[in-house]
């Protein structure tokens, strides 16, 4: 029984003598022989319409705070939050103290005025007086006017009232009695990066999404283009407006944007193709060459369904990406083509 026992020792003995006899080299190039079977697709340059697609938040095209030059007691408030009103239709009035007596001196004036013109023209009259009794009838009927437009408040545009802070009677001072906005018109400005700015154009058609209403885009375009590029941010802002006749969309509301700016000519390889680099956000692909797994760092650009754009100079049309078995590659690792796919 000893026997067998040493004859084992000795047998495992020669097998570690024979594995510690195999260079690094050897058991690199073993390796390396392995051969993995893959699939690929043959590059093609592919005509895609380039879209820009940002975010943004929805505000009303005007708004304007309801607060008079006068402050007093309010009489009566016309309307009530959520009332829509037309351009002209009385909102507030103020209390008309002020306005009643400045209106019984401009009528005094009128009168004063015709007397004082005929006076003048037959010569009874000086100018001096003329042109007093002229500046004070003029300054009056400013003054009315002034009084008359922040004593009878009326709407500068159709809207909806969005706030009310007072009541009839409270006295008025400072906080706007009312806030009105035009939500039959939306507006809001969207960031573009600068790398944009030569393709933006004003008067651009885009659309616009919204979570609420899956599945339907509103119309919108590009109104105004602010030309100072944002040192920080290296983006510049666009003011896009919409009309909202149905009014779905609020002010306030998320939505995401769309923008066609032409079309290019790319690559674009099927998006479980491309592989992420263990620890950071570097992508690759891979690509069959000479029989070999060549690994090709690329920059991701628009994504079109199951599909996506992949940029760099180390790629062609004509090329051979592994799109199945790419997982188990390593660069230079040999391969064997086992289907082709279209």
């Amino acid at each position: 029984m000893n026997k067998i026992v040493f004859l084992g020792l000795a047998a495992a003995a020669a097998l570690t003598i024979g594995c510690k006899g195999q260079s690094n080299a050897e058991v690199v190039e073993e390796k390396t022989e392995r051969i993995e079977q893959v699939e690929v697709t043959v590059l093609k340059e592919t005509e895609i319409a380039r879209q820009l697609e940002l975010s943004t938040t929805l505000q009303a095209y005007e708004t304007v705070n309801i607060a008079p030059s006068l402050t007093g007691p309010i009489e009566h408030i016309y309307v009530e939050v959520g009332d829509q009103v037309k351009a002209g239709d009385m909102l507030v009035r103020m209390d008309q103290n002020q306005y009643t007596t400045t209106q019984l001196t401009f009528a005094n004036l009128q009168t004063e005025i015709q007397r004082t013109e005929a006076l003048y023209e037959s010569g009874a009259l000086s100018q001096q007086t003329y042109d007093q009794v002229k500046l004070s009838y003029d300054q009056t009927q400013k003054s009315l006017a002034f009084l008359e437009t922040n004593t009878f408040v009326k709407a500068p545009f159709a809207g909806v009232i969005a706030a009310k802070n007072y009541e009839d009677g409270e006295l008025y001072a400072g906080q706007p009695i009312l806030t009105l906005i035009d939500i039959a018109r939306l507006k809001a400005l969207i960031n573009i990066p600068e790398t944009y700015f030569p393709m933006i154009k004003e008067g651009m058609s885009l659309t616009l999404t919204s979570d609420i209403y899956p599945g339907r885009t509103f119309e919108a375009k590009v109104e105004t283009i602010f030309p100072i590029i944002d040192a920080a941010t290296h983006t510049f802002q666009v003011r896009i407006v919409m009309n909202n006749q149905e009014k779905l969309l609020r002010p306030g509301m998320f939505v995401r944007t769309a923008m066609a700016i032409g079309k290019t000519t790319t690559i674009v390889v099927p998006y479980q193709s491309v592989l992420k680099l263990l620890g950071s956000n570097e992508r690759y692909i891979f690509i069959e060459r000479n029989g070999a797994a060549e690994r090709i760092f690329v920059k991701l650009g628009d994504r079109y369904d199951d599909r996506i754009e992949v940029i760099s100079d180390e790629l062609q049309a004509g090329d051979h990406l592994v799109v199945t078995g790419q997982a188990r590659l390593v660069d230079g690792i040999k391969l064997n083509v086992v289907k082709v796919v279209e």
